[in-house]
C-alpha cells in the first residue's frame, strides 16, 4: 500500500540527482552515474505501525505520507513549532517541502526569518520568487508562495537577523516554545550562533549547506550528537601578502588586492576618522597601543582628514587621479627601479622567475573603458564619503574620465633604498627602517587636533560597506577596474564585471539540483526527530553531484565527562534553584566532591579564592554580584543568571580518587551554572 506513495522529501532528493544527470547529458560536464544507484531511508519509518494507522489518511492530501509513516506522524507534523532561519535557496526549498508535508498545518506554527530582499540574480535558483517580487523581503514572499501551496500552513514571516542584537525578539520564551530549528544560512558565523542557542535551550537543529555541486547535512540532536560548532573546516589557503601587493600572477590575486584596497579606502579609513572625531577615548587607546598597526591606521585617518580632505567634487576628481597614478604608475615604477628586469637573487637566479611577472606601468587614458570605470567609481565614492553634492555630469563616465585626465600629476622620481617585501611569510606589505611609533602617533594626533577644531559640529564621514549586488553604488565598478588595471600591470588576463563580482564577492553559485537534494535529505531526518529515533538511525551526508559521490555516516556522539557518579556533556546546564550566596554555592559543589576556586560572569570575576578581599563576598548573593560587578542585564522573562564555575577534584583518600578517575586537585570542567533568583 505504501510502495506507491509519493513523498515530498524523496521526490526532492531524487529530483536533484536526476536533474543533475540530465544537465550532464546535455552539457557533457561532470561525470555521469555509471552504475545502479540505490537509496532508502527505512530508518525514518516508525516501528509498530498497523494497517489502520496507514489507511486513516485516505482521501486527504497527506494520504501518501500517512500510508508510509502513519497518522501519528502526520499529527506530530501538524502540531510542530518550527523555526526556519533563512529564505534563500535552501529556505525556499525547505518551506516548499514543509507545506507539502503538512508541517505546522494544524495547531503548530512555522516562523521564517530572513533580513534580505530579493534581487534579480536570486530568480535562477530561488523558485518561489518572481520578477514582480524584486526588492521585496524574501521571508514574506516565500511565506506567501508556500501559503498558496497549502492554505493551512501557519507561517509567520519576519525580517530580523538572528544574532545577539535580536535576542529581545528571539527571546527565552520564543526558544522555549520552539520544537525544532532548521538552518538555511549561507555563512558560518550565523550558523555558529544558532547552534549555540540550540545547545543552550536543548533544541534539535537540522543543519545543511551547499557549495556548487557539493552539499552536506548534519543532524544536531540534544544529548545524542555533537553540536555543529564541535568541528571546524580547515582555514582556506590565502596568497602570501607579498604576492598580492607586488607580485600577482593571476586575476584572483588582483581581485583580492582590489577588494582589500576598496575596504581600506572607503570603509576602514572613514570609520577610523569617525572614531577619532566622536570617541573621547580614541587618542588614549591609540597611544596605549603604541604599535605599528595603530600608527598606520592613524596615519591613514590623518591623511584622509588633513592632506586628502575633499570639499568639492573637483577635489574628488583630483583624488581619483592621484590614486590612479599611485596604484598603477608610481608603485610599479618604484618596483621596476628596485628590481630591474635583469635583477638576480642572492643565489644568482633571475629575480623575475615564474610565477613572478615583470610589470609595466599603465598610463591614464580618458578613452580606455577600465580607466573610465576607475575614474567614475573613485570620484563618486569619494564624494559620497565626504557628503559632497555631485554635479549632473558625475554619472557620465566619459565626462568624469576627461576631468580626471585634466588633472596635472607631478613627475615621479624613484627613490633609492626603498625596501619591498619579498618574503612569502610576511604578514605586512610594508617594510621599512625602525620607526618610533609613539613619537609619530603623538605628532599625528597633534596635527589632527588642530584641524578638528576648525571642523563644524557633527562633522562625520560616510563609511561604505561592500555590497556586490547593488549596480548603482559603484562598489563593483571600483573593484573590477582596480583589478583589471592591476592585471594590465602584470600581463594578466582581465575579466568582465560579472566575473569580477563572482570572485571578489566570493560567490560559488547555488545550484537548484544540489539544493533540492540537500533539503530532501534533511526532511527525511525530520521524520526521525519526531520518532525520537536513537542516534544510530540518524544520517549525516556529504554528497557531490559532479563526481557523483554520496557518503553517509552516523552523527558523532557528544563528548561526555564523568566524575563522582555524575555524567555530563555540552548539552547540560546545571540549574541551582534558589538565590544562593557565594558560600552556599561553594558548599553545593563541595557536596559533589568539587572544590570551587573561581566564579565568573561574562568578563567579570565574581569570586576567586586567591584574593583575600573576595572573602568579604562570601555572604553576598551571587545574583547581586552579577548585577553589581558584571553589570548583567537579564532579558525580560528570565529569572536566572549564568555563571562559569572553575572547580578542582576534592576527595579524602587515594582509593576514593581511583574510583573518581581523577587526581586530587585536578581541574574538572563542569557545565555552565544557572542560578535562579527571585525578581
Amino acid at each position: 500500500h505504501g510502495a506507491s506513495a509519493e513523498l515530498s522529501p524523496m521526490a526532492a532528493m531524487f529530483g536533484g540527482i536526476v536533474g543533475q544527470e540530465i544537465i550532464k547529458a546535455a552539457t557533457g560536464k561532470f561525470h555521469p552515474l555509471h552504475q545502479f544507484l540505490y537509496f532508502d531511508a527505512l530508518e525514518s519509518v516508525p516501528e509498530g505501525l498497523t494497517a489502520d494507522d496507514c489507511r486513516s489518511g485516505e482521501g486527504t492530501r497527506y494520504q501518501d505520507q500517512v500510508a508510509v509513516f502513519g497518522s501519528g506522524m502526520q499529527d506530530k507534523l501538524h502540531k510542530l513549532n518550527t523555526f526556519l532561519v533563512g529564505a534563500g535557496a535552501l529556505g525556499c526549498e525547505f518551506i516548499k517541502n514543509f507545506a507539502m508535508m503538512g508541517l505546522a498545518c494544524g495547531s503548530g506554527s512555522l516562523t521564517l526569518t530572513d533580513d534580505d530582499t530579493i534581487e534579480k540574480s536570486n530568480l535562477s535558483r530561488q523558485f518561489l520568487f518572481r520578477d514582480s517580487n524584486i526588492g521585496q523581503p524574501k521571508s514574506g514572499c516565500a511565506a506567501a508562495a508556500a501559503k498558496v501551496m497549502n492554505t493551512n500552513l501557519n507561517v509567520k514571516a519576519m525580517q530580523e537577523r538572528v544574532s545577539p542584537d535580536t535576542e529581545n525578539v528571539f527571546n527565552d520564551q520564543f526558544w522555549k516554545t520552539t520544537d525544532l530549528v532548521v538552518n538555511a544560512l549561507d555563512n558560518v558565523q550565523a550558523r555558529l550562533y544558532v547552534d549555540q542557542r540550540c545547545v543552550y535551550f536543548a533544541k534539535p537543529l537540522l543543519e545543511s549547506g551547499t557549495l556548487g555541486t557539493k552539499c552536506n547535512t548534519q543532524m544536531v540532536i540534544p544529548r545524542l550528537t555533537e553540536n555543529y560548532g564541535a568541528s571546524r573546516d580547515p582555514p582556506e589557503k590565502t596568497a602570501p601578502m607579498c604576492t598580492l601587493h607586488s607580485f600577482p600572477h593571476n586575476i584572483h590575486h588582483c581581485l583580492t588586492w582590489a577588494r582589500s584596497e576598496f575596504e581600506g579606502a572607503f570603509e576602514k579609513t572613514p570609520s577610523d576618522v569617525n572614531a577619532y572625531l566622536t570617541r573621547a577615548d580614541y587618542a588614549k587607546e591609540v597611544r596605549e597601543a603604541g604599535d605599528a598597526q595603530s600608527r598606520e591606521g592613524l596615519e591613514r585617518a590623518a591623511s584622509c582628514l588633513l592632506k586628502d580632505r575633499c570639499t568639492t567634487f573637483d577635489d574628488c576628481v583630483r583624488w581619483a587621479r592621484m590614486n590612479f597614478e599611485e596604484y598603477f604608475h608610481n608603485k610599479i615604477a618604484q618596483l621596476i627601479y628596485t628590481f630591474p628586469e635583469d635583477a638576480v637573487t642572492s643565489t644568482g637566479t633571475p629575480f623575475w622567475s615564474p610565477p613572478k611577472r615583470f610589470p609595466q606601468v599603465v598610463a591614464f587614458s580618458a578613452d580606455d573603458p577600465a580607466c573610465q570605470m576607475f575614474a567614475l567609481a573613485f570620484a563618486n565614492l569619494r564624494a559620497e564619503t565626504f557628503n559632497i553634492e555631485k554635479p549632473a555630469w558625475a554619472s557620465d563616465a566619459a565626462a568624469v574620465a576627461r576631468a580626471v585626465a585634466g588633472v596635472v600629476v607631478p613627475e615621479f622620481k624613484p627613490k633609492s633604498g626603498v625596501t619591498i617585501v619579498t618574503d612569502p611569510k610576511a604578514t605586512s606589505a610594508s617594510a621599512s627602517e625602525p620607526i618610533d611609533d609613539a613619537a609619530v602617533i603623538d605628532k599625528t594626533l597633534a596635527e589632527m587636533e588642530a584641524v578638528k577644531a576648525m571642523l563644524p559640529a557633527g562633522y562625520a564621514l560616510v563609511a561604505a560597506e561592500f555590497e556586490k549586488d547593488d549596480d548603482t553604488n559603484f562598489h563593483m565598478d571600483a573593484i573590477a577596474s582596480l583589478a583589471n588595471l592591476r592585471a594590465r600591470n602584470y600581463h594578466v588576463e582581465e575579466v568582465d564585471k560579472l566575473k569580477a563580482k563572482f570572485i571578489a564577492g566570493r560567490i560559488i553559485p547555488a545550484i537548484a539540483t544540489t539544493t533540492a537534494m540537500a533539503t530532501g535529505l534533511v526532511c527525511l531526518e525530520l521524520y526521525k526527530v519526531l520518532n525520537e529515533a536513537p542516534v544510530e538511525a540518524y544520517r549525516n551526508t556529504f554528497a557531490n553531484l559532479a563526481l557523483p559521490l554520496f557518503a553517509m555516516s552516523e552523527p558523532m556522539p557528544p563528548a561526555t565527562l564523568k566524575y563522582n557518579g555524575m555524567e555530563w556533556s555540552l548539552w547540560d546546564r546545571w540549574v541551582i534553584d534558589g538565590d544562593v550566596m557565594v558560600q552556599q554555592l561553594l558548599d553545593y559543589f563541595s557536596e559533589k566532591k568539587l572544590s570551587c576556586y573561581s566564579v565568573s560572569c561574562g568578563q567579570s570575576l565574581l569570586y576567586n579564592s586567591i584574593f583575600p578581599k573576595h572573602r568579604e563576598r562570601m555572604g553576598k548573593k551571587v545574583s547581586e554580584l552579577a548585577f553589581e560587578i558584571a553589570k548583567v542585564e537579564v532579558p525580560e522573562g528570565r529569572d536566572w543568571v549564568d555563571v562559569v564555575v572553575a572547580c578542582e577534584a576534592e576527595y579524602g583518600d587515594e582509593d576514593e580518587g581511583k574510583d573518581l578517575g581523577v587526581e586530587d586537585g585536578e581541574d574538572v570542567d563542569i557545565p555552565v551554572v544557572s542560578i535562579v533568583f527571585k525578581r
